[in-house]
């Protein structure tokens, strides 16, 4: 572990998201031994507006609303950390390319760069890392002349298929890996699509919070409320309910194949597809919303079968799944759709299933596959997938950048 540098994580993900990220998982592992600095995705002020009955929100609101920057810490996370979230910005993604959306987008980029400044200034931060996860929307990139030791860019997603995002968020994410000293991956399919733009892409994989799950199988949990009359098997699906990743026929299908069990659903419900197809009106499908990562291991405990039913599309190709870790420490059984050559990967310890039939086949075996040498076995591959693995990686990566520039400094003198 290098202690010699302080973070600024920047990041799409702020730290009140409805459901675990990759950079407050990463940021927690981090603060551990160095000093991070959390830089939350600015409002808009449609965003404030929206969300103006959020307590979050309005906790927030006071401050931002007159050009400050709210600052606050979280008693999860050592005392190394420190979260920022910048003054509002304008909504300027409905305007196409060209001087208007130039013009609104520098003085939005001036807003967040003020408050990086004001860490840098307040912190007398003077070697220090600036790490953007996924959010090429303000200051991807740091402007040399503020000192960065590195500026590193993050993606953890094929930004291209969520049309609202994709408008600007393609050409702006290849001009920030193109302009970082590192770009960062989640998969291996983006690895493939920025290698082509930056040299030093490496992949550093999606991990669990091992201290939060791995006495999941073993240790006694009192049922939570949602399930606590439940009399049947339990197949389990934990995540953000979104438009994009999830086959919400594939969830339809195993409710109606499978009426002697229970289908448990535990997340934010973000997408119109589970009130379309009327999921939310079958009886044996339980739709809990949003739960706290620390509450998990209670959902997991009781699953006897957990699932990744994501669809099969460009997206899911580069997607190395936050929960498969989660999952697998827990020491669950766990059936997957086809998705992605990652999810792949994992085939000695999950199944994975051709399609929707095959699928449903393998839920039959999976409930009943139970052993502990099984569980442990999958708890071993999860303690090899932990954000302190990752934090090792990360380190490493950053040693190994820094080896090729002093070998080609010396070469070049």
């Amino acid at each position: 572990m290098r202690k010699d540098y302080d973070i600024i994580l920047n990041t799409l993900f702020r730290t009140d998201n409805s459901y675990s990220s990759v950079s407050l998982s990463f940021a927690k592992e981090m603060a551990k031994t160095n000093k991070v600095f959390y830089v939350n995705h600015p409002y808009s002020y449609k965003d404030l507006w929206d969300g103006r009955k959020n307590e979050k929100v309005k906790e927030r609101f006071s401050t931002i609303i007159k050009g400050g920057s709210y600052k606050e810490t979280i008693k999860e996370i050592p005392d190394n950390f420190v979260a920022y979230t910048p003054p509002p910005t304008i909504p300027i993604n409905l305007f196409k390319p060209g001087k208007m959306y130039d013009g609104l987008y520098q003085r939005n980029r001036r807003i967040v760069l003020n408050t990086i400044q004001t860490i840098i200034k307040d912190n007398n931060l003077k070697n220090f890392i600036y790490l953007t996860c996924f959010d090429p929307f303000f200051v991807p990139v740091l402007p040399k002349e503020m000192g960065a030791a590195l500026s590193i860019y993050q993606s953890i997603d094929d930004i291209s298929t969520e049309p609202y995002v994709a408008k600007h968020g393609v050409r702006l994410e290849f001009d920030a890996a193109r302009a970082s000293d590192i770009t960062l991956v989640t998969s291996t399919n983006l690895w493939r699509k920025f290698k082509e733009v930056q040299a030093e892409t490496y992949i550093l994989h999606n991990a669990v919070d091992i201290s939060i799950f791995k006495d999941t199988a073993f240790k006694h949990f009192e049922r939570p409320a949602e399930l606590e009359k439940l009399k049947t098997k339990i197949i389990g699906f934990v995540g953000n309910l979104d438009p994009v990743r999830i086959d919400y026929p594939l969830l339809k299908s195993i409710a109606l194949a499978h009426p002697d069990k229970t289908l448990v659903l535990v997340g934010p419900k973000n997408s119109p597809e589970i009130s379309v197809l009327g999921l939310d009106k079958i009886p044996n499908i339980i739709l809990t919303g949003p739960k706290k990562i620390t509450d998990i291991p209670q959902y997991l405990k009781f699953f006897d079968v957990a699932i990744l039913p994501s669809l099969l599309n460009k997206m899911s190709l580069s997607v190395y799944p936050l929960k498969i870790n989660e999952y697998l420490a827990a020491g669950k059984s766990i059936i997957a759709t086809n998705f992605s050559e990652d999810i792949r990967s994992f085939s000695d310890v999950i199944w994975i299933a051709d399609n929707h039939a095959h699928f449903n086949q393998l839920i039959d075996l999976a409930v009943n596959e139970y052993s502990e040498n099984l569980v442990r076995k999958r708890m071993a591959v999860a303690e090899k997938n932990t954000w302190g693995d990752r934090a090792r990686e990360f380190w490493e990566i950053i040693e190994q950048h820094e080896g090729k520039k002093k070998y080609f400094g010396q070469v070049t003198v």
